[in-house]
């Protein structure tokens, strides 16, 4: 879901909120061909749900594919991916359509690897309330406390880092700052940076605004992970959550993927052709069109750095939204709302308020899904959203093997084919 306030300017832009005129036309169905399986047969409703099910894998196909076809050279993309899943004992849905490269090349699977970018932010929301459940930390902890380093944020909470009201800006995402051009520069020429390294790009910045969507907030919550756990994010993301949920196709990029990984992936594209309008001159500029490191995330950290499948990040968001991650208190704050507007607390969303952030979670009101958990990350090379339908437990993963212009970036829509077609089978 896309940021309204700043978009266009930074790489990797965390997707906040959605274009809503565009979700009001969302919902057109298609026909074509794509790669994927339908989660294997399913016997248990008779010959007729079998039918069902099969044209519905038909439908879902051809709206890929029709994507692909309609927004593939707007959007500068070769591949897309879907996977459907659903509470109870329906067999998921996963599908891909288009090919590993841009012009042409070995199909995508169904099976593909994405950087999956700000979803990783629940990630690190969701370890950091686990060390609050375990009496290590309070989440009303602030960074004099844990970073004392940064002395002109120590007021700071891990809420407000959380929930994006700490006002500590972007150093991809705002020009004004010193370190704006070295950032991107940094990002250009395939520098492997730390995590302190990137906040040091920010200075000792802070804007005043009351909620700015800044991935500064995430890269400083992992360093207080790694402090209070003396170990390093990847590992405690392995330890706390991959492990226990068997997510084997999911790791950080790149300290804990394995080197054969980068063959799953499709090629990500850079396509945000706005950079090549900005003045001063931005280093990305020299990306366009240019397939993106396929592993080298450094530059994101515990912002948006994890690679998964679809398969097990909708696993993630099924355990994350039906509370098997945290006990109730912390996943009471996890999804407890700010508005983006105000930055203050609002009891959830309506169609006067559509939009309110959690602690790394978003939930949005809007046709045609109504109220829903919702994100849609971004790397420099690559797009995934996720749908979480709390009355029927639906989730729709999407992803898309480019960035570009934020106001070509059409996922939205493609979510409401997807679910357009699931409703009309039923399963929505």
């Amino acid at each position: 879901m896309r940021d309204p306030s700043a978009m266009n300017k930074r790489p990797g832009r965390s997707v906040i909120c959605c274009w809503l005129a565009g979700l009001a036309v969302a919902g057109l169905g298609g026909c074509g061909a794509g790669t994927g399986s339908a989660g294997g047969t399913h016997s248990a409703g008779g010959g007729s749900h079998a039918v069902s099910r099969a044209a519905l894998v038909a439908t879902l196909r051809g709206d890929l594919t029709r994507y692909l076809a309609e927004r593939g050279q707007a959007e500068h993309m070769s591949a897309v991916g879907l996977t459907v899943t659903f509470r109870g004992s329906e067999p998921a849905v996963s599908l891909a359509a288009g090919t590993t490269t841009y012009g042409g090349g070995i199909p995508v699977s169904a099976g593909a690897l994405w950087q999956i970018g700000s979803n990783t932010k629940a990630f690190t929301a969701v370890m950091l309330l686990q060390l609050e459940a375990e009496g290590k930390l309070s989440i009303t902890d602030t960074l004099g406390q844990w970073l004392p380093q940064y002395p002109a944020w120590r007021d700071v909470t891990i809420r407000q880092l959380l929930n994006m009201t700490s006002g500590i800006p972007d150093p991809g995402n705002d020009d004004d700052l010193p370190g704006y051009q070295a950032f991107l520069g940094a990002i250009a020429a395939g520098a492997d940076l730390s995590a302190s390294r990137v906040v040091s790009y920010v200075g000792t910045a802070t804007t005043g605004d009351v909620w700015l969507n800044s991935n500064t907030n995430y890269v400083l919550a992992q360093l207080i992970i790694e402090k209070v756990t003396h170990d390093s994010y990847g590992d405690q993301l392995a330890r706390r959550i991959a492990i226990p949920l068997e997510l084997r196709s999911m790791c950080f990029a790149p300290s804990t993927c394995p080197a054969a990984d980068a063959a799953r992936m499709p090629a990500g594209y850079f396509f945000d052709t706005a950079v090549a309008d900005h003045e001063p001159p931005n280093p990305l500029a020299s990306l366009i069109g240019k397939a993106v490191p396929p592993l080298n995330l450094t530059e994101y950290q515990g912002a948006a750095a994890i690679i998964s499948s679809l398969e097990d990040m909708t696993a993630w968001d099924r355990a994350l939204y039906q509370g098997q991650l945290l006990p109730p208190a912390q996943q009471r704050q996890l999804e407890s709302l700010v508005s983006i507007t105000t930055g203050q607390p609002i009891a959830g969303t309506t169609q006067t308020t559509p939009l309110g952030y959690g602690l790394g979670v978003i939930q949005q009101t809007v046709a045609p899904f109504g109220t829903v958990w919702a994100y849609e990350g971004d790397t420099i090379g690559y797009r995934v959203l996720h749908i979480y339908f709390p009355r029927s437990g639906l989730i729709i993963a999407l992803a898309a093997n480019s960035q570009p212009v934020s106001d070509q970036d059409d996922l939205f829509t493609l979510a409401g084919s997807v679910y357009q077609a699931l409703q009309k089978a039923g399963l929505g």
